[in-house]
This record gives C-alpha cells, structure tokens and sequence, in this order.
C-alpha cells in the first residue's frame, strides 16, 4: 500500500465486497473498485452515523495489513470512561442527526439515557454500566454537531485515522463504518456489564501514579507485588504519557503502590474512580461474553485505518478486529505509542470528540506544539 491515505487506490484483490453492499455506519466504506475517497466523494448525503441499513453482506478476504504504512493527516480521537460528566449531551439536542442517536439508545437500552447524562445524579452516570454506552453516544452526537456546524462535513472528511482510549476504541470503530451505531451500542452495552459483573468478583483497583516514566512506574510495580500475594498483584493497565500510568491490580496491591510511591519519586496517586482492576487479568470473565458477542455481530473492514489500544496497530480484517476487541479488556492500553506514532508519522492536527478534555491533555503534554480541537456534545 502507498505510504499517504490521502488518496488511496485499494484494488478489489485486496477488499473484496459482496455486489449487494450495506450501509451500516458513518461514511460507509463499500469496498469500490474507485476506493475509498471516490466512496466519499458520492456519498457524502449518505454519512449519517445514525444510518443503518442492511441489504447483503461481505466477502471474508480482507488483508489485515491493508492500513500497515498509514500516513495520518487529521485524525478523530475518541475518550473512554472517566470523560463523562453530569450535562453532557445537551448541546447535541440543538441538531436533529445527534438528537437521533439519543433517541435510538433508548430503544437499543431501554431507558432514558439522555436524561442521565443531563440530569445525572453523577453517581448512576458514573457507574461502568451507565458511563461506556452515554460516552459512546455523545461522541458520536459530537460528530453530528460537527457536521452541522460551517465546514464540518470537510473536516470529517479529512479524516483519514482514528483511534480511541479503551472504550473510544468502539467509537473509532463505529465512525470508521466497522459496524453500525447501533450494533456498536449493544455491544458497548454488554462491555460495560460485563466488565462491572468481572469487577465485582474480585477486590480490585486502579490507581494513577503521577510524576514518573513508565520504567519507574514498573519497578513500583514490582516492588509492591514483592508485598502481596499472587491474587493481589499489580500491573501497568494504562501506558497514557509520560508523567501519567494507571496502575491496576488486587486492592492490596494498589494500596502497596500508593505507600511506595513516594520513595519512588511519584509526584502523586490518584486513586481512580472505576469499579475494578480494568485491563488485567480481573478482567478475564469479561472475556468469554465479549467473544459471543462480537462473533454474533457484523464487522466490517474500517474505511479509514483505526488504531488498536492492544498492539498500537491498525487492523483491516474483521475477524482480527474481533478477537483484539474480545483481548482489549485484559490488555494495557498503549496509547502512548499510539500517539507518539501519529505524531512521528507527520499529524497535523487531531480533534477531540465527546465529553472532557483528557485526551487533548495527554496529546499537549505529548507535544506542546500539536494541533487538538475540542468537539463537545
């Protein structure tokens, strides 16, 4: 493949799509003999993400490298949990596309979701089984009001990679065109379940430690599982920035770390508030229920190249995509590489879109000179 997703010419050797195509996501990549960009190019009334309609299905070959040599340009970034807040979603009522997609939650959740994300209380909105699917929704909502505003169709179609932190990875994936809003709703859904169902059979945690590299964060490690046993040992769960790890493990385990962290040179703790030790073996119920589901869901080969949290890499097979997805929530997230690689690849400027600004956050302290815009919804 060429060394520019600019213009990329994919020969039906390397995608090949059944003649009876769907369109189930946002900007739906067909799999044209033209590529990708002349897809765009005709159907820029059809890139609703709220669009779902089925009518064949595709061939399996799809080379998994396709998107290998990528060359990012402008790129979408996706927040995972811990970005909601209490209020988020209003705005997104102002646009009848973003307002949609509210109102298709709901009959894919079966309850209001836009009154908790505007209404709250925090408590419920911060719960693992509320905050994945309302994330999800309003970043997507985002990428409607972005499309409405003056412009914003082009910038969306600028964007030639995504990626997303942990859930945002879903999100990435759906705007993508992998699999529709709604599909990527159900299983966002059953993540955050069974995520919450592996926490609570375990005492677990995860705690940020502030102020070290990631070789001092893992001696802290190391030395705080000197302390505990097998059932209570730590990991790094999340390689954020420099200056910025999440620590996940037993309690125990958690608790050794923030005692040692000062002897370390941390600059702080924080302890996270999230319902257990997510990306880590606590994790491995989850596994079995995520494998289920995402073999009973229709994925596709992304339009644009999505980055993994598991590998820093781009996928292009559905069945890869599925088994990383199935891996994510027992893997540490390497979105430090994932970054650091967008950036030594010559990004010019990325947008932030959902609720927060952490990801903008990590990217400036990444790169003090990167371009990021906040999208809110």
């Amino acid at each position: 493949m060429a060394s520019s997703l600019v213009s990329p010419s994919i020969s039906v050797q390397k995608v090949a799509f059944n003649s009876s195509e769907s369109f189930r996501g946002s900007s739906r990549f067909l799999g044209s003999r033209h590529g990708i960009r002349s897809f765009r190019a005709r159907n820029l009334d059809k890139s609703r993400v709220f669009m779902s309609v089925s009518v064949g299905s595709p061939a399996v070959a799809v080379d998994d490298a396709l998107f290998k040599d990528y060359k990012p340009n402008y790129a979408f970034l996706f927040p995972g949990q811990g970005a909601q807040a209490v209020g988020m979603g209003q705005e997104a009522q102002n646009v009848p596309a973003a307002a949609t997609l509210y109102k298709k939650a709901n009959d894919i959740l079966g309850f209001d979701l836009l009154d908790v994300c505007i209404n709250g209380p925090k408590e419920k909105l911060d719960s693992t089984v509320l905050s994945q699917p309302a994330i999800y929704v309003t970043s997507l909502a985002a990428v409607e009001l972005l499309r409405a505003r003056d412009g914003g169709q082009q910038i969306i179609d600028s964007i030639d990679v995504t990626c997303g932190l942990s859930l945002g990875e879903y999100t990435a994936l759906a705007f993508a065109g992998a699999f529709s809003f709604e599909d990527g709703l159900k299983l966002v859904k059953l993540r955050g379940e069974a995520m919450q169902e592996a926490a609570d059979a375990a005492k677990s945690a995860m705690v940020s430690v502030i102020g070290l590299d990631s070789d001092k964060v893992q001696l802290l490690c190391d030395a705080a599982n000197e302390e505990v046993d097998e059932a209570n040992k730590v990991q790094i769960a999340n390689f954020l920035c420099t200056g910025n790890y999440a620590v996940s493990g037993g309690v125990k385990g958690v608790e050794a770390v923030e005692a040692k962290a000062k002897s370390f040179k941390a600059r702080m703790t924080v302890r996270l508030a999230v319902a257990g030790a997510f990306h880590t073996s606590f994790m491995e119920p989850a596994v079995s229920r995520l494998e289920a589901a995402l073999a009973a869901t229709e994925i596709r080969a992304p339009r644009i190249p999505v980055i993994s949290n598991v590998d820093a890499q781009p996928h292009a097979d559905p069945d890869t995509i599925k088994k990383i997805l199935a891996r994510q929530v027992t893997s540490p997230v390497q979105w430090e590489t994932t970054v650091k690689t967008l950036l030594t690849r010559g990004l010019k400027k990325s947008y932030e879109l959902g609720p927060g600004k952490v990801i903008a956050g990590i990217v400036k302290r990444m790169d003090k000179k990167a371009e990021i815009e906040n999208i809110g919804a």
